[in-house]
């Protein structure tokens, strides 16, 4: 009876790196840092969100809620670019809490880029009403001095909570522009 032997051949193992002292050593090509916060996928983000969104709708009711603001074409502009900021920061909102409740990260490139354009147009068109709301809520009150037959104080608030879901947008805007330029 012939038998074959198996032949033991020894696979060469490395040994592991050495472990340097140094614990702020820069980390190697590859590894990714922690998300930063306000960037997509992140309670920093989704509160960022929930700024935008809070400030887009009140400035949205208070400037709905007048009787007289669609004989201003600013008005009409800021109602329409509160109304887009809104909707887009609720959306984006759901895509953060979704994304924090699975634990995924949304730091892809379609992603990133389309929530830096995104947020780069709404910041930039509620930016713009808000400037000329704020022309013609000055030009009623100090050059007319007609404020009792118009709602000045409720075209200020709206202006008011335009300019802060602006300061809200702005962050999320520069955050992930600089996550696409920083790739």
């Amino acid at each position: 009876m012939s038998v074959s032997h198996a032949t033991v051949h020894p696979v060469p193992v490395e040994a592991p790196p050495l472990q340097t002292e140094d614990a702020n050593a820069p980390l190697a090509a590859g590894v990714r840092m922690k998300d930063i916060q306000g960037t997509p996928g992140t309670i920093g983000g989704l509160f960022l969100r929930f700024a935008q969104f809070l400030f887009a709708v009140v400035a949205l009711c208070v400037m709905a809620t007048t009787s007289d603001f669609p004989s201003v074409t600013a008005f009409c502009y800021l109602v329409a670019a509160t109304g887009l900021q809104s909707l887009w920061s609720l959306a984006l909102a759901v895509v953060d809490i979704h994304a924090l409740l699975v634990g995924r990260s949304l730091q892809n490139y379609r992603v990133v880029s389309l929530f830096a354009v995104g947020d780069g147009v709404t910041s930039t068109l509620t930016f713009a009403a808000a400037c000329a709301s704020a022309g013609i809520t000055v030009l009623i009150g100090n050059d007319l001095g007609s404020c009792g037959q118009n709602h000045c104080t409720e075209f200020e608030t709206a202006t008011a909570m335009a300019f802060l879901s602006w300061f809200a947008a702005l962050p999320s805007f520069l955050l992930n522009f600089w996550s696409l330029a920083s790739r």
